[in-house]
């Protein structure tokens, strides 16, 4: 790798690096540890292909969908993990609601199986069609579909406080609602 090459590598990692880590930290349910994983992963994939790669911070987002993909096919027997119940809401006017609501979304994605987990992810942080999360999972735009219907129907009965539980799972409430824990 010549030296121009390298720079904007670190340059970019340097301005990605958060981003992308959040995205990973979702896509993980919120385990530090195998973010920080598979960002680096990512990273290191990308750095093999550099010279070839267009748009870098798809490619290393692409990248990090398939090998989180990869990691909970091969676990399917896979842990629980175990969080802390959020604090009660005192109803005080105190600016601590966006940080609740990011509490409690984080701790309903986290008891998500991995598939639904990744797929609202896809759906709702990243804002990605229908199309762009069946092509970026290798599945169909109906996987996607029902997987998002079952995902918020579940998520619904996890964190009932994220919206009325009688709301359709595409009505825009629910989207808002997991934008709105975006960090």
């Amino acid at each position: 790798m010549n030296p121009q090459d390298h720079e904007r590598f670190r340059d970019f990692v340097d301005a990605r690096w958060s981003a992308l880590l959040r995205l990973a930290n979702l896509l993980t349910g919120g385990d530090r540890h195998e973010a920080e994983d598979l960002v680096q992963i990512a990273l290191l994939k990308a750095l093999g292909r550099w010279r070839h790669i267009e748009d870098p911070e798809g490619y290393v987002r692409k990248v990090m969908y398939r090998h989180q993909i990869s990691r909970w096919r091969l676990r399917r027997p896979h842990r629980e993990p175990t969080f802390a119940t959020p604090p009660e809401r005192l109803g005080v006017a105190d600016g601590t609601s966006a940080a609740d609501l990011r509490i409690t979304v984080s701790g309903a994605l986290a008891r998500l199986t991995p598939r639904q987990r990744t797929v609202l992810v896809l759906r709702y942080f990243e804002d990605l069609s229908e199309t762009e999360v069946a092509a970026a999972l290798g599945c169909s735009v109906g996987t996607v579909r029902s997987t998002t219907h079952r995902s918020l129907a579940r998520l619904r009965t996890l964190a009932p406080e994220l919206g009325l539980p009688g709301q359709n799972a595409t009505t825009a409430p629910h989207a808002m609602s997991l934008k709105g824990a975006r960090t």
